[in-house]
């Protein structure tokens, strides 16, 4: 809110003036000319596609979604817990009748009627027992060796060595390689033989089931309709009723699970179910189909070991979970690729990043991850790094992934891999977490980090018409640069060191400069380029170092002067603009560069005061061209003159930034003007004298306290007035009739140290003035005083 007139009653105290704060999506976006208030936000997300075409289509939702109206939907994975709780159901109800069964036979039959059993019926018990327990026993170890059949051959080689080593010897021992291989290629031979075994094994103990099942049907039905159980007056009846539930008990659990292996031939093998799943699920190719499968098996064996309740609480998340923090490396790609997924969802992405956040050991895997080596690590390294930028996209999850140890150097070791695709991602990485404070610190700190980052802004050798860049190259680019922005505009001792030691790399501005020079068809480049030097400007040798690089300067005058056609355009020239107010700042060296960078540049900013989009850049080129060019320049500076008309109207109409701008230039256009030079100017604007100072008060009143938003305004129009009073001494009078002074004694009272910068980092000036506001204001009322005495 602007401040009104303090009531009478109100002690001196002091108000700031806080306007909302740009969103910096406009020209006019906030800048470091106007302190900014700490944001405790969030940062955005900005996710930009980084990663290869295969790891960006991976956009589909695989677990628990929400829709529109906030209700939870099933994931397609949903189909095969369900359909492992069928299967389990009706294996418990099988493994239930066939444990009855065995029961029934033992105690019952052998035990009651083992000596009048019949031959017939005595050894139908005995193979229907054998053909169980073979059916059990081959049922125990199919699920272990389905899921064998899924590991890679390293992690076989880790996990299920002795598995095969205590069940198949003969693949490691005498039986085993030829004796004339070294031992590389024995060990290649072994896990070759135990690939096939992993594949066929499994294989052997289905066939194993379904004969086994096959022949108890066969041999019970055939018992059942013969009915011929002997004709023992002294245990007929008896034996025959508990030989017709034993071989009831024995078909119906062997019917069941031929119902159970149809049940799972017909959706897996003949519905492709698992295909149809990982299709959805946007797990393509063989490893997203691996990844389904062990899903699935895992889902299966939960329901049939525990709960058939316990595979519906799955979900692939947190079996990917699982797979990181417990599985093999092997186990471990695919567990990272299925988060790729997950992430990529629009529905559920941030959910699924909310449960990897919250998670310190997914978190430190996943960091651990960045550093693997190796090309067969690459995929998965890449598939990593795009789930860390993506958690790096929320502040609570930034703040998590920079606290795991030694995070900073792992995401750092992306920038020096050799696959183009890793790099793109470990500049977005740094790009997020460099939106906290204290990561900005510790990523200045990485060794050789702030080189590398650097590095990647080169486009080419300046002065090379020819370079061409591409499209990856571009990308790299825009990243870095808005890397180095974030970096120079750290707030604090941080920022100070940060900009020091980013300038003091010698190809920051020589890189910079290649960008201006060479990417006129990237005009993002060329604004962000613009951006940086600003925020390294900031810094007084940066200033000079800056300047005193060749053709920088001119580069950003021809910016500056080029007519934008876009809104995009018209954002460089703004950016040009700003960078060179901040060259010339406090700086003759610089001054005298942009007089000598390109012919009439002060009449050019003269024109450019009237362009709605570099209009207040104009202003403040030449506010600081008049307050900071040496005495020999005197002539080509006193060409702002020319156009006080315009800054008179500008100060008579115009508000907020424009109005401040305006009042800064046109009290140092009256130091350069004669007696009655200004008198001059007033006509010719239209504006009659009284109208100024009444204008001036008004600029006063509203602003009774300092303003983060223009928080020079009240400055600049207490030193015209200085101006004016020693140009002419007869708008004293004028002054004191329209209450100057009055407002003049509540300007001393409310003056802060918002008021004594020239620009500002975040919330910390940077720049003082020479003279503090309370001197001009005593200055501006003793002038007033002596005027109005001496009439």
């Amino acid at each position: 809110m602007d401040g009104g007139g303090a009531s009478a009653d109100i002690g001196p105290s002091v108000r700031v003036l806080i306007e909302s704060q740009p969103s910096g999506s406009g020209l006019f976006s906030a800048t470091p000319f106007e302190p900014q208030l700490s944001d405790d936000s969030a940062p955005r997300s900005n996710l930009e596609g980084g990663g290869s075409s295969s790891l960006d289509a991976a956009a589909a939702s695989c677990s628990e979604r929400v829709d529109g109206d906030g209700a939870a939907t099933a994931g397609p994975e949903r189909k095969l817990t369900l359909l492992a709780l069928r299967l389990a159901i009706l294996e418990k109800a099988a493994s239930g009748l066939g444990a009855l069964g065995f029961i029934w036979a033992t105690v019952v039959l052998l035990g009651g009627f083992a000596i009048t059993l019949g031959k017939d019926d005595f050894w139908s018990v005995t193979i229907i027992l054998l053909i169980e327990g073979a059916r059990i026993f081959s049922r125990s170890h199919e699920l272990e060796w389905q899921h064998q059949a899924t590991w890679s051959l390293s992690a076989a080689g880790r996990s299920s060595f002795r598995l095969v080593a205590r069940s198949f010897r003969f693949v490691f021992g005498r039986g085993g390689s030829p004796k004339n291989m070294d031992a590389s290629s024995r060990w290649s031979w072994r896990f070759r033989s135990w690939g096939f075994l992993s594949r066929h094994v499994g294989r052997a103990f289905y066939w194993l089931q379904l004969a086994s099942a096959t022949a108890c049907v066969t041999l019970s039905a055939v018992r059942l309709v013969r009915q011929d159980f002997g004709e023992a007056e002294d245990a007929r009846t008896n034996r025959r009723s508990a030989l017709d539930i034993f071989y009831g008990l024995a078909l119906a659990e062997a019917l069941l699970f031929l119902a159970e292996k149809a049940v799972w031939e017909w959706q897996v093998s003949h519905g492709r179910l698992l295909e149809r799943v990982a299709s959805e699920c946007h797990l393509a190719g063989a490893p997203g189909l691996l990844a389904i499968r062990r899903f699935f098996y895992d889902a299966y064996s939960r329901c049939v070991d525990g709960s058939i309740f316990d595979g519906l609480r799955m979900d692939l998340v947190s079996f990917a979970e699982e797979l990181l923090v417990e599985g093999s490396h092997d186990e471990q790609r695919i567990g990272v690729g299925i988060l790729v997924n997950v992430a990529g969802s629009p529905r559920l992405g941030d959910a699924a990043l909310h449960r990897v956040g919250t998670s310190a050991a997914v978190m430190e895997r996943l960091v651990e991850m960045l550093s693997w080596k190796g090309a067969a690590e690459a995929g998965a390294r890449a598939s990593a790094a795009l789930v860390v930028s993506k958690l790096a996209g929320k502040k609570r999850n930034a703040l998590r992934v920079a606290g795991v140890p030694g995070a900073i150097e792992s995401v750092s070791s992306l920038l020096y891999a050799a696959d183009e695709e890793c790099n793109l991602l470990g500049l977005l990485i740094i790009k997020k977490l460099a939106h906290d404070h204290d990561n900005c610190s510790k990523i200045g700190n990485a060794r050789g980090l702030l080189d590398k980052i650097i590095d990647f802004s080169s486009i080419g050798a300046a002065g090379a018409s020819s370079t061409v860049i591409t499209q990856s190259r571009a990308k790299a680019v825009k990243r870095s640069l808005q890397v180095i922005r974030m970096l120079a505009d750290t707030t604090g001792s941080t920022g100070k060191q940060l900009r020091q030691e980013v300038a003091e790399i010698v190809f920051t501005v020589s890189n910079i400069r290649a960008v201006l020079q060479n990417a006129a068809g990237h005009l993002e480049l060329q604004r962000l380029s613009a951006e940086v030097l600003t925020r390294l400007a900031m810094d007084e040798d940066a200033r000079e170092k800056i300047g005193a690089t060749g053709s920088v300067i001119s580069l950003l005058l021809v910016m500056f002067f080029r007519q934008g056609i876009t809104d995009e355009g018209d954002a460089v020239r703004v950016e040009a603009g700003e960078a060179l107010a901040m060259l010339a700042l406090d700086s003759a060296h610089n001054c005298e560069r942009i007089l000598n960078a390109a012919p009439a540049v002060v009449s050019r900013l003269m024109e450019a005061l009237s362009d709605n989009a570099v209009g207040i850049g104009a202003a403040r080129i030449l506010t600081n061209l008049c307050a900071y060019t040496g005495g020999e320049r005197f002539t080509e500076v006193r060409a702002v003159t020319t156009g006080a008309a315009t800054v008179l109207r500008n100060i008579m109409t115009k508000k907020s930034k424009l109005l401040e701008v305006s009042l800064g230039l046109a009290a140092q256009a009256v130091r350069l003007m004669g007696p009655h030079v200004l008198a001059h100017h007033l006509a010719r604007a239209g504006v009659v004298e009284v109208e100024l100072v009444n204008r001036l008060v008004h600029v006063l009143a509203r602003y009774s306290s300092p303003s983060i938003k223009v928080p020079r305004i009240r400055r600049f129009t207490v030193e015209l007035l200085i101006g004016m009073l020693r140009i002419d001494s007869s708008f004293a009078e004028l002054m004191v009739a329209a209450g100057m002074g009055r407002e003049l004694r509540r300007v001393a009272e409310t003056t802060s140290e918002l008021e004594c910068f020239h620009v500002f980092s975040g919330s910390a000036g940077v720049s003082r003035h020479a003279v503090s506001l309370c001197a001009l204001v005593s200055e501006a009322r003793e002038l007033m005083d002596m005027d109005v005495r001496s009439q």
